[in-house]
């Protein structure tokens, strides 16, 4: 009898299994909360009116970089949870991750909430990661709802990945500017305009790039690879898609993305989207390539996808978070910069009136 409850379970989760990399959700969650918060240079660019939340204080009122960037997770992933119309202890899990050492942002923005966390980091992809974990958490019914956010700050990611502010480190046309922000959303079994149907999980490609301030050429790869995959394994062509969003390549990396995608016969040059482009004005903010970091992405797909999803303007989004996997001590040893992006299946869903 036990043996067949298992029997029962893996015929489940093998109807949901789709070609290589990819899971297709037979129940599909839905988002029914998303909060974004974000920092000075931003309130400048063109996104700035479809945040929650702006501060002109990198430190949003703390001590620190570090403890600003807590506070941001803090009020992002409150705020999501107030939008859904639930309390904090109503969330089962929350799945969290930035690019600090030890996940500190992450844990010190969440650590008086008393739920149970999943720590992770998959550098710029962690939103795709979150939100791709959620949905198979909700979906498997272990469940009822999650929270999935994701965070960076400028300050703090460039004093532990690069140079020191005060030092005033020149940077190459090819560099991006790390985004202060973060986003967090609340996945859940209960209807909303907004569900996630399927997610592709990406593979790490590396293409033996080297070069930390060139982040764009480093993930590129990753991104078609994912990319490329996900049409593959759901057998759809990328006109399928209203839009193809990711997370941030910039100039530099949306570029090679569209060249490597081409080689495979796939274009995406109609409906491709970059957080990371669309997030700055590059050449009044001097961004150069444009923006990158965990809340890129995070903050784009809170404060503006997931709105134009919701309302019907785009019925179907991948959103593709792409991240570089380097560290200090992986760049100082010579080592190359890997890249690592995840899919996730966006898709506007039609409420029945009066629900």
């Amino acid at each position: 009898m036990h043996t067949g409850w298992i029997y029962e379970r893996k015929s489940l989760c093998m109807n949901e299994k789709i070609g290589k990399q990819s899971l297709k959700f037979t129940n599909a969650p839905y988002i029914t909360g998303a909060a974004s918060i974000a920092g000075p240079k931003e309130i400048d660019g063109p996104m700035a009116r479809y945040f929650d939340r702006v501060s002109e204080d990198p430190t949003f009122g703390k001590n620190s970089w570090e403890e600003g960037e807590s506070e941001m997770v803090r009020q992002a992933v409150m705020l999501a949870i107030q939008k859904a119309g639930l309390e904090k202890e109503d969330i089962r899990y929350v799945f969290a991750g930035d690019l600090l050492g030890q996940l500190i942002a992450s844990t010190f923005g969440i650590k008086d909430m008393e739920i149970p966390v999943f720590g992770l980091y998959g550098a710029c992809s962690t939103c795709g990661e979150a939100l791709s974990l959620a949905a198979m958490t909700v979906a498997a019914g272990y469940a009822d709802n999650v929270v999935a956010e994701a965070s960076s700050h400028y300050g703090s990611a460039e004093k532990q990945f690069r140079f020191p502010l005060e030092y005033g480190n020149q940077r190459p046309l090819s560099a991006t500017w790390t985004v202060t922000g973060s986003g967090a959303f609340v996945v859940s079994g209960k209807e909303s305009n907004v569900c996630i149907k399927g997610i592709t999980t990406g593979r790490i490609v590396d293409y033996g790039v080297k070069d930390s301030l060139n982040m764009g050429a480093c993930m590129a790869p990753a991104a078609a690879d994912v990319i490329y995959q996900n049409l593959q394994d759901f057998g759809v062509k990328a006109t399928y898609y209203d839009r193809i969003i990711t997370g941030d390549l910039g100039k530099v990396g949306k570029t090679i993305l569209t060249d490597l995608l081409g080689m495979n016969q796939v274009d995406i040059s109609s409906n491709h989207m970059d957080c990371g482009i669309e997030i700055f004005n590059n050449e009044e903010q001097d961004t150069h390539s444009g923006g990158s970091g965990c809340g890129c992405s995070a903050s784009v797909l809170a404060g503006y996808i997931l709105k134009k999803v919701s309302a019907g303007e785009w019925k179907r989004v991948l959103f593709v978070p792409t991240g570089a996997l380097l560290s200090t001590v992986s760049y100082n040893e010579g080592q190359t910069v890997p890249g690592v992006a995840h899919a996730v299946m966006i898709e506007h869903h039609e409420m029945e009136k009066g629900r």
